[in-house]
């Protein structure tokens, strides 16, 4: 194990005159890559940031940003890494919560009160420039098990919890990407999704660990913007959530041509439906990939393109490492095709949270990781999900599963987007809502859609309240946050 800056200083011999990150008309080679990251270290270290402190990135999904990343990890110090979208009271908050030594933001960025706060301007990079890029800083063998970031989750809501991961963990996560999806120092990756979300950022520094390109191309951006980077920048992969490859459908034939010459598409951040998966496989990608993770734990199972016809409804097998299992509430392992709580574990995942046993004592157990979903296992390995534990809903003693109701709404075309909630009802305990995003021009009825269900579903399956919404609430990294709209119902 290693640093995982080490390879860059491999990189400066083996591929000197190659693209490592490119941002606009921005361009870092390999050549001079190592030189830099070494002085924004040394430069973070003249800031009095010692190794094994936080370094809280408020960061823009800039060429910054990542160099920050790599000039954290550099040095030895542990980068909490804090979204630039979110308000300054939320911002603060969590870096007070772990302790940031100092945190990196914006030039013209409000302070946060109790906290340093360096903008990341034109002095800072004169200062970094003039550092000097022959400091002796954390190598080698000792680095393994050495602290490299909290990997937060993408919301801010409840008492933040941070789970540490290690240069190892963080590179056995690489590990994945080489063996499962082929990334490799022959890649040109698309980042567009945010550095601030977990996959944001691990795929673009496991391809720049591996010595490929790493093309930064952040939101807000329209659907044939993104391609047309695609095609500018001859990429061969791309990762982007779900709310990103649904936009992307709506595209002409023509307009996603430059997808369709690419080698990887991945997605992940929440599960797709059956027939968006074969879509996107058909129109977008054939090399259309849909990973399950977690920022706890990196990649947990992989759908590849060749499986989606005979599993449309699952998340696919088990990745490298990692060993999934199915518990009920006592821990006690289910059999096949049984409903339970997942667990998974390998050498990528984070052994705790940051100072919070309280934490670690709900999803951590005997080595394994319960990420808060349900799910099941057939006998051939294949991850069926059935929704978060916390989105379930019992209705009159049965557990209903929120994605069933939802892949029955999405079913018709004129429905851009579901949610299915659950809300107190003094009879049945729990009733259901369904909030639905029509398409633009379309109208569907309540009615209409309650018919639906009733043909697909099971009568005490259907949606009680169906109301059609503009937009479903969304946090930073593009997820329905299904509690914002749990608060607009009322007893029934």
């Amino acid at each position: 194990m290693m640093n995982i800056a080490d390879a860059l200083a491999h990189h400066v011999t083996a591929r000197p005159d190659q693209a490592a990150l490119v941002a606009g008309d921005r361009v870092v080679l390999y050549r001079d890559l190592d030189g830099l990251v070494r002085r924004w270290a040394a430069h973070l270290t003249a800031l009095g940031l010692q190794q094994g402190e936080v370094v809280g990135i408020a960061l823009r999904d800039s060429m910054e940003h990542m160099l920050a990343l790599w000039g954290a990890a550099r040095m030895g110090a542990v980068a909490l890494p804090l979204d630039w979208r979110w308000t300054t009271g939320e911002q603060q908050a969590v870096a007070l919560r772990f302790r940031a030594r100092l945190v990196l933001v914006e030039p013209g960025a409000a302070p946060l009160e109790g906290l340093r706060c360096v903008p990341v301007d034109e002095g800072f990079a004169a200062a970094v420039e003039s550092a000097p890029a022959d400091l002796p800083f954390p190598t080698g063998r000792d680095c393994g098990g050495m602290p490299l970031l909290m990997s937060l989750s993408s919301g801010t809501t409840g008492r933040p919890k941070g789970p540490v991961v290690t240069h190892e963990q963080f590179i056995r996560r690489f590990w994945t990407h080489w063996i499962d999806l082929g990334l490799n120092s022959r890649e040109v990756y698309v980042s567009a999704t945010p550095l601030y979300f977990g996959g944001g950022r691990t795929f673009p520094m496991s391809l720049m660990f591996s010595g490929g390109t790493a093309v930064l191309f952040p939101p807000p951006y329209k659907p044939q913007e993104l391609a047309a980077e695609i095609e500018k920048r001859q990429a061969t992969s791309a990762f982007l959530v779900p709310t990103l490859l649904r936009r992307l459908l709506d595209l002409s034939d023509e307009a996603a041509a430059p997808l369709r010459k690419m080698r990887l598409l991945l997605s992940s951040g929440a599960p797709l439906h059956p027939w968006e998966r074969k879509a996107i496989r058909d129109r977008l990608c054939a090399g259309f990939h849909e990973y399950y993770a977690s920022t706890e734990g990196g990649g947990i199972s992989l759908l590849r393109p060749e499986d989606i016809d005979g599993h449309e409804a699952s998340v696919g097998r088990a990745v490298f490492g990692v060993e999934i299992a199915i518990f009920d509430e006592a821990m006690n392992r289910l059999g096949a095709g049984e409903v339970g709580r997942i667990g998974y574990r390998g050498p990528g995942v984070a052994s705790g949270f940051f100072e919070d046993p309280e934490a670690d004592a709900e999803v951590f157990h005997e080595g394994w990781f319960l990420p808060g979903d349900l799910a099941s296992v057939d006998a051939s390995g294949y991850v069926t999900l059935k929704g978060r534990k916390k989105d379930m809903i019992i209705r009159g003693g049965v557990n209903i599963y929120p994605p069933e109701i939802e892949s029955v709404l999405l079913s018709d075309p004129r429905i851009a987007e579901a949610a299915v909630v659950g809300f107190p009802s003094a009879s049945m305990g729990e009733e259901i809502a369904a909030f639905v995003v029509p398409r633009p021009g379309e109208a569907p009825s309540a009615e209409s859609l309650e018919a639906l269900c009733r043909a697909r579903l099971a009568p005490y399956k259907v949606p009680k309240r169906i109301e059609l919404i503009a937009d479903l609430p969304r946090n930073s990294s593009g997820k329905t946050v299904k509690a914002e709209l749990a608060k607009r119902l009322t007893a029934g």
